[in-house]
């Protein structure tokens, strides 16, 4: 049988290391939780800002044959820098390690992904529009990207560019 001094020294121990544990501030898994909103779905990996070097180019629209998939690609090439910046909502970067929205269009990714689509389409839009990448990734965060009007994008021939 253990001496009383050594059972009270490690019901001690066990119980200051315990409350170490639980004084130990909790690192927060996204922007949300930090603000508070713990229940609220993580954001999803995206760069605050350009590398200094050169980005991933997009694909090339001709290796699609939808023509939806083609303009969207088109598109995309325009904004590199703003894809970049840019969250992807379908949860790329834990399923295939995405860093960013660009990531999407550097593959074939996009093309079979109704999220990158419109988040790649109101990126587009809202660059047209003069909005900064922060603003656009604010929108995206929001959900704004689900109400992209895709039909006028369904039109063959050149990438169209939707009035401002």
């Amino acid at each position: 049988m253990m001496p009383r001094k050594n059972i009270v020294v490690c019901v001690v121990s066990v119980t200051g290391l315990a409350l170490a544990l639980i004084a130990l501030p909790q690192r927060a898994s996204s922007r949300l939780a930090q603000q508070g909103q713990g229940d609220a779905e993580p954001i999803p990996a995206f760069h605050s800002q350009v590398p200094a070097g050169p980005l991933p180019a997009t694909l090339s629209p001709e290796t699609f044959t939808d023509v939806l998939v083609q303009n969207t690609y088109a598109l995309a090439a325009r904004v590199r820098k703003v894809l970049y910046q840019q969250p992807c909502y379908c949860h790329c970067d834990r399923s295939q390690g995405h860093g960013s929205l660009l990531d999407c269009f550097a593959g074939k990714h996009a093309a079979e992904c109704g999220v990158c689509i419109r988040e790649g389409l109101y990126s587009y839009e809202q660059t047209r529009k003069g909005k900064t990448p922060a603003q656009i990734r604010e929108g995206i965060e929001h959900g704004e990207w689900r109400q992209v009007d895709l039909t006028k994008y369904q039109t063959p021939g050149p990438a169209p560019i939707p009035a401002k």
